[in-house]
């Protein structure tokens, strides 16, 4: 190829990633910092593609593009991140090179890279989770009054997705179950309302019968309380749900976190529904500034009741 063709090669390349760019950049679909981290990147690949001896957007298929990416991978010369982004800007720009008529398909699309993030939590099945929850009391009077309030506490983290600081800062006032709803203050001040299931608010129903008993003096307005009255802290929360696991024969480490995991893996699971599990997480991906009463809670509720495994109407 001679080096003027070679140059209008990579100029008709280059005339539609600015086309393209222009547009993003018109929209405001993305920052300054990401147009130019976008051109940068499909240039190398316009420069990549002309070197060997393509003319066209269209002649990139899987193979070129893992022969473009690899080299990338394989010597570390990019974050994974950069490699994710990279990619997405070739999904978006593809998109639009189809809807123009130059391609007929998008070769980023079924491009897929392990992405190298912390490894998901470790869930247990609902079998099993079910089982915990399911278990028959232990003996005892006291051992029993204790597994009233720690089957409460676990039924109501997995029914809600609730972390161990909303569970254990949780005030009668926040908890409504005629409506089936409860109001927990999260990180960062938010407050959010979540659905609580049926069988989760039938164990609290039940302690809440006995609650009386764990009150001292001294005691407070919290809906779950110590053997010596106090708030049910973090770590007895903890400990409480440890020693429970250990009496039923549950051979996964219980921690309060495993069953908020459970929660969001089981509804999506189920639902597919990512951004109403995001919601009932209250997750910082949502937009810190996104005011909580515009979400749309029957929504939300209505999701919850028709995928949540202990939530269904038997």
């Amino acid at each position: 190829m001679s080096g003027n063709h070679h140059a209008s090669s990579l100029d008709i390349l280059l005339d539609d990633l600015e086309a393209w760019l222009g547009i993003l950049q018109s929209q405001r679909y993305v920052s300054e910092h990401t147009l130019a981290a976008y051109r940068r990147d499909l240039s190398k690949l316009a420069n990549f593609l002309v070197s060997q001896g393509c003319e066209e957007w269209a002649e990139v298929d899987q193979d070129r593009l893992t022969a473009f990416i690899g080299p990338l991978l394989s010597t570390n010369s990019l974050l994974p991140t950069s490699i994710q982004r990279m990619l997405s800007a070739m999904r978006g720009f593809y998109d639009w090179l189809g809807q123009q008529g130059k391609v007929s398909y998008n070769p980023a699309r079924a491009f897929k890279i392990k992405r190298q993030t912390r490894e998901l939590p470790h869930v247990m099945d609902v079998d099993v989770v079910n089982a915990l929850l399911d278990a028959p009391p232990p003996e005892g009077e006291h051992a029993i009054k204790l597994w009233i309030r720690d089957k409460a506490v676990m039924e109501l983290f997995y029914s809600s997705g609730l972390r161990v600081s909303e569970l254990s800062n949780t005030h009668l006032t926040d908890i409504d179950l005629n409506g089936g709803l409860i109001t927990v203050t999260g990180k960062g001040r938010k407050t959010r309302v979540l659905p609580v299931g049926r069988k989760a608010s039938l164990a609290i129903r039940e302690w809440l019968r006995i609650r009386s008993e764990f009150i001292k003096a001294d005691s407070s307005d919290w809906i779950f309380l110590s053997e010596r009255g106090g708030r049910f802290t973090e770590r007895a929360i903890q400990y409480a749900l440890e020693a429970q696991a250990r009496r039923i024969g549950i051979a996964q480490h219980l921690h309060p976190h495993l069953l908020r995991h459970c929660f969001a893996s089981h509804l999506l699971e189920s639902s597919q529904d990512l951004r109403a599990v995001q919601e009932l997480l209250g997750h910082a991906s949502i937009s810190t500034t996104q005011i909580y009463t515009h979400l749309d809670y029957q929504h939300l509720a209505n999701v919850y009741d028709k995928a949540h495994p202990r939530a269904k109407k038997e």
